[in-house]
């Protein structure tokens, strides 16, 4: 998330209120320290972005985090610090310098927008001998699934493999509403952080345990134990106990009380009933879901799960997270 302060277009305080005024708990200024092209009309200062950031949250309580950008050719690429004290001593000769520096003021370290295609032409994340020395030496704690509005598979599988941890960031530069149609519902790119207190502290404690999921374009990329609690926690059934006579229909009221429309795909059959094969659990809203009783020799009660697939919930770049509706059904 960019400023004036680097080549962003907007004055620090504009990042708080915009973060207020979605909702959002938590952002943090990530400033360039390499590249400051507004640098003859606001004189290099690599901390007063975030100290600006930061009072205006205070006011509007939201959570402003120290950051900066390490801004070097790929290899490396570019890399966000962010929990820092200090961004003046980021700004060293050479990159390893800077993530030392970085490392020493026990700073969240992770890789920007790896496929970006102002160093990789291709649009394709590789992964260089550099960020095997950087991960190794325990520098690089995240990569970013998503940046703007690029998602990166080949990542995605890389958090899983090395235990990384998952980021989603907007990299905003312009005003927030020129880059996202927000009226019409697309939202910017969001990173959930499970914690249990709404901290600067225990943020940066769950980055580092990489209790995070991925917010993008109505997708959700996560681990299993993370996103599958989200989904149930989040849809109530409220009907979920029907009776069901010879050859009728009834339906089922699901509500999805989450900010992310779940689209349901079936995932095999089940005895004695036909269920429709898909449904949009739209946000904030209870829908329909239609079973026809197609076995009238069962009499008598019994507890049916439904098996299903969440389409834009992945726990892989390939996997959708396998979830269950348990309905209960007298069958007369």
């Amino acid at each position: 998330m960019h400023t004036v302060f680097s080549d962003g277009y907007v004055w620090p305080t504009i990042r708080s209120e915009e973060a207020w005024r979605q909702g959002l708990d938590a952002i943090a200024i990530t400033d360039h320290i390499e590249y400051l092209p507004h640098k003859q009309d606001i004189p290099p200062n690599f901390n007063r972005a975030s100290e600006l950031a930061i009072e205006e949250g205070k006011q509007l309580d939201i959570l402003v985090i120290r950051g900066s950008e390490i801004t070097r050719d790929m290899p490396p690429g570019h890399l966000n610090a962010i929990f820092i004290n200090d961004a003046d001593k980021l700004n060293t000769e050479t990159w390893r310098e800077a993530i030392n520096a970085a490392a020493e003021q026990e700073a969240f370290i992770f890789w920007n927008h790896p496929g970006w295609r102002g160093q990789q032409s291709d649009g394709i994340a590789k992964w260089y001998g550099e960020h095997t020395e950087i991960f190794e030496s325990g520098k690089l704690h995240g990569i970013e699934v998503v940046n703007e509005k690029e998602y990166y598979p080949e990542v995605h599988q890389w958090c899983l493999d090395k235990n990384l941890t998952m980021l989603s960031n907007s990299d905003i530069h312009n005003p927030i509403q020129m880059d996202y149609d927000m009226p019409h519902g697309e939202h910017r790119p969001l990173t959930l952080v499970f914690t249990e207190v709404r901290t600067v502290e225990a943020i940066k404690e769950a980055l580092f345990a990489q209790r995070t999921a991925v917010y993008w374009n109505n997708f959700l990329f996560g681990k299993k134990e993370f996103l599958e609690p989200l989904f149930y926690n989040s849809i109530h059934i409220k009907n979920p106990a029907v009776v069901l006579g010879e050859d009728q229909v009834k339906y089922i009221q699901i509500t999805n009380n989450s900010d992310v429309d779940y689209k349901l795909r079936k995932n095999g059959e089940v005895s004695d009933i036909h269920a429709q094969s898909q449904v949009w659990l739209y946000s904030g809203k209870t829908v329909l879901y239609k079973i026809e009783n197609i076995d009238n020799k069962f009499k008598g009660d019994k507890k049916v799960s439904i098996p299903f697939q969440v389409e834009n919930l992945k726990i892989t770049p390939e996997d959708p997270l396998q979830v269950y509706l348990d309905i209960n059904i007298t069958f007369k």
